[in-house]
């Protein structure tokens, strides 16, 4: 039996296992530990002076090797020498894809272990501001009790995340220093050296508890959370015994202090008959500004849930020209304005083409939150429906009776629908509509988001053309 130290991590195990599979020891062999059994005897040399041979060894288990390495498991460095040679001595090369080896599933249970105090420490580390009197510079320590050796590799985190600070991170298993520019190593100690009151811990005990809701208790979810064995460390801990106790009681004072529906601030008085009436008041009954205020508190469909913002219109009270699109895509609902999408950035080359400046446009869509489905990390638009489209028209008839331009023009189906009727068709109906309730002159042309999806340069050039010349009826109206 052949004794070998592993040292402290996976750089000092590294050459050592290399060293030891070159010559050709089998798992069986050795006896990975830091000092030798009481009745092994002096430990062997582990080097030979034989040249030694070279095995491939796959990047995946490098990988595994560096986390399993920072578990406390003293078994873990036999572990990782025998996955080693069975991947390559005892030729297994797909040894890790095998779900059900005993070896790969006991590396695989002690990586996620590693992973997750990792993940752990990253959230319960609490940092206090130690005081100097003879140096300016502010330094912050914190104590922390790892299960595993996972200083190494869980403060680069801290680096980018207090980039600016100079902290220390204490450790029974390993402490880290970081200078601003230098992540430097120590050994562990005993104790937290710099255990005390921190005037900032008392603030952001009031702050946690402050935020405490006592409707969203949930005391199985958060122990699996935050475990009790790191609560000795977190001055929020001593408040969660008591938050939890008295949890029912706020609850109940809560729901007795609740008191009538307020009515919502999106139900301006006219709303109500605009949304029944079709065409615009004569009398505006509320300025742009106004609307765009109470449009941003609108829940009048489910809508606005899983939208960013409403996104009200946005032009000059003195537009001629008024365009009315479907809704807000993407882009628009993160910003909060309309017209700048893809969509939008079309639209703008159109009305260049057609000799219409944007800056005398009043822009806004028929419903004003964006409607979405997501495709992996993609929101996709979707059709608003018939509902969707009634519980914004009010919003649109206000625009219009505040604004009152001498040409609307409508940019595709929804739009249409909207302001025109369900029974109208694009195609079929593009060009000048007589409409004089809404305003002297409305024109019905096609979405500039169809034109994106042309299925060929040349159809896609003849359809700008198409729109461009749809745009310059305003020119003539």
């Amino acid at each position: 039996m052949r004794t070998v130290d592993p040292g402290d991590d996976f750089d000092s195990w590294r050459p050592l296992a290399r060293q030891m599979l070159a010559d050709g020891i089998r798992p069986e062999e050795l006896l990975w530990q830091k000092e030798p059994g009481l009745f092994l005897g002096e430990p062997e040399s582990p080097f030979r002076t034989s040249p030694p041979t070279p095995h491939r060894v796959p990047a995946s288990f490098l990988r595994l090797a560096q986390v399993v390495a920072c578990h406390s498991d003293p078994q873990r460095w036999a572990l990782l020498y025998r996955l080693l040679w069975r991947l390559t001595a005892g030729d297994e090369p797909s040894l890790l894809s095998q779900p059900s080896d005993p070896d790969r599933v006991r590396a695989r249970a002690l990586e996620k272990n590693v992973r997750r105090e990792i993940h752990k420490m990253h959230a319960f580390v609490r940092f206090r501001k130690l005081t100097d009197a003879g140096n300016t510079q502010e330094h912050y320590v914190a104590w922390f009790e790892p299960e595993h050796f996972i200083v190494k590799a869980a403060a680069p985190f801290f680096c980018k995340r207090f980039a600016n600070m100079d902290w220390a991170i204490l450790t029974p298993k390993g402490c880290a220093h970081w200078n601003g520019e230098h992540l430097t190593f120590s050994p562990g100690v005993s104790q937290d050296p710099f255990a005390g009151k921190d005037p900032l811990e008392e603030a952001w005990r009031t702050y946690y508890g402050s935020i405490f809701n006592p409707a969203r208790l949930k005391t199985r979810a958060m122990q699996s959370e935050m475990p009790r064995r790191y609560w000795k460390n977190l001055p929020e801990a001593g408040l969660i015994d008591s938050l939890v106790r008295d949890s029912r009681h706020r609850l109940d004072r809560m729901v007795a202090s609740t008191g009538s529906p307020v009515r919502s601030p999106s139900s301006l008085p006219y709303l109500d008959q605009l949304r029944a009436a079709t065409s615009a008041p004569e009398n505006p009954p509320a300025t742009l500004a106004e609307i765009a205020r109470h449009l941003a508190h609108c829940r009048r469909c489910p809508l606005a849930e899983t939208a960013t913002c409403a996104v009200a219109g946005e032009g000059p009270l003195s537009a001629r020209i008024m365009i009315v699109g479907e809704q807000p895509g993407d882009r628009e609902d993160l910003t909060g304005r309309p017209f700048i999408g893809p969509a939008g950035q079309l639209l703008d080359r159109a009305l260049t083409t057609a000799g219409i400046p944007r800056s005398e446009i009043y822009l806004t869509h028929a419903v004003k939150h964006f409607k979405w489905t997501p495709r992996g990390k993609t929101r996709l638009h979707q059709t608003p429906n018939t509902a969707e489209i009634e519980a914004c028209r009010p919003w649109l008839l206000a625009e219009l009776s505040a604004l009152t331009p001498q040409i609307v023009i409508l940019l595709g189906a929804t739009a249409a629908h909207s302001l025109i009727g369900p029974g109208v068709r694009v195609m079929r109906d593009r060009g000048l509509v007589s409409l004089p309730s809404l305003a002297p002159h409305v024109i019905l042309t096609v979405h500039p988001a169809s034109l994106l999806r042309q299925p060929s340069d040349r159809l896609s050039a003849d359809a700008f053309n198409d729109f461009v010349a749809d745009l310059r009826l305003a020119l003539t109206s």
